[in-house]
């Protein structure tokens, strides 16, 4: 099987769903004849027509509140924004009427926003941010982070056939960095499923999106250098989360590093220390760590940013501490 590209899977995710189904529609800003700003619907338009996958105006709440419209009327919506930071403009159609809609009426709100996010590329605020937290705060909305092209589009399929809102995040250094051999036919995958990267006995690292990859070159580093061997857990699904893999490999090291590019305070971290402090605590030998981006705004400045974002080094160092703890 050749390798594709974390973005080249997406789009190959796309062309499935919406051969298999034509209740499937596709629209944003760009997404055309232009294939979106980072080309995931390249083609699209050509092989299903304007009325399926078409352009709209730069109104993130106009967006978000046609797609309840038509979730509520028996289509599909997948809704592209151009950046995951433009969706603080449409948090009131999101939150107020998609999270609530089912729950208030019995109808379902079947539609699906991929919203590229993430730093690594020096776009600086409004460009590079980590929202995810925000999005499971709210009820009624699910949220998924893939890490993997076969993950991306699997997950794609998934959240396209759900019946409640998805928020699927996709992280832009990953566009084009990572690369992987995937099946011809997809498979399924359940929302909740996390995956084990790999298996170690002195420390779990639990972490998703762009931070998977780096957590898996700083166990290589580390094992190689310390001899110290990590767990590495990707999520996957936020919300719901897996709470039974993250238990299973809490047990089986007694260490626990959460790693994510979002901000620190009340970032999707602190909700996996929680639970892992209300029910696990009697396992640890340590305290839980987090290890994120700090409480200020993404640098525009290459440098800059490097400092800002976690990377491998920072994840060696922060389980040398934790594991001498």
């Amino acid at each position: 099987m050749p390798e594709i590209t974390y973005i080249e899977a997406i789009r190959q995710g796309l062309f499935e769903v919406m051969r298999a189904h034509p209740d499937v529609v596709l629209y944003g800003e760009d997404v055309g004849a232009f294939g979106g700003a980072f080309k995931a619907t390249l083609g699209l338009q050509k092989e299903f027509g304007k009325e399926r996958v078409f352009d709209t105006p730069i109104c993130e709440s106009a967006m978000l509140g046609v797609a309840i419209g038509m979730a509520t009327q028996g289509l599909r919506p997948i809704v592209e924004l151009q950046f995951a930071d433009f969706i603080t403009t449409a948090l009131h159609q999101l939150l107020n009427n998609a999270g609530t809609l089912h729950y208030r009426t019995g109808v379902p709100v079947p539609m699906v926003i991929r919203a590229p996010c993430g730093g690594g590329f020096s776009g600086g605020p409004f460009h590079s941010e980590e929202l995810e937290a925000i999005f499971c705060h709210m009820p009624g909305i699910k949220v998924v982070y893939p890490a993997f092209p076969c993950d991306a589009r699997n997950l794609l399929h998934t959240a396209v056939m759900d019946n409640s809102p998805v928020v699927f995040l996709e992280n832009k250094y990953l566009y084009r960095h990572i690369k992987e051999a995937i099946p011809a036919k997809h498979d399924p995958l359940p929302f909740g499923k996390a995956r084990i990267c790999r298996n170690g006995r002195d420390a779990t690292v639990i972490t998703y999106g762009a931070m998977v990859n780096e957590t898996l070159h700083a166990a290589r580093d580390l094992i190689d250098d310390t001899g110290y061997d990590i767990t590495v857990v990707d999520l996957r699904s936020l919300k719901p989360y897996d709470k039974d893999t993250i238990m299973a490999a809490v047990a089986s090291t007694n260490r626990v590093l959460i790693v994510h590019e979002a901000w620190h305070t009340c970032g999707f971290g602190a909700e996996i220390a929680a639970h892992i402090a209300e029910n696990a605590f009697h396992l640890l030998d340590a305290p839980v760590r987090r290890l994120t981006a700090p409480d200020c705004p993404v640098p525009f400045a290459p440098v800059l940013e490097e400092r800002y974002r976690p990377n491998s080094a920072k994840i060696v160092s922060a389980l040398v501490d934790l594991i001498e703890y």
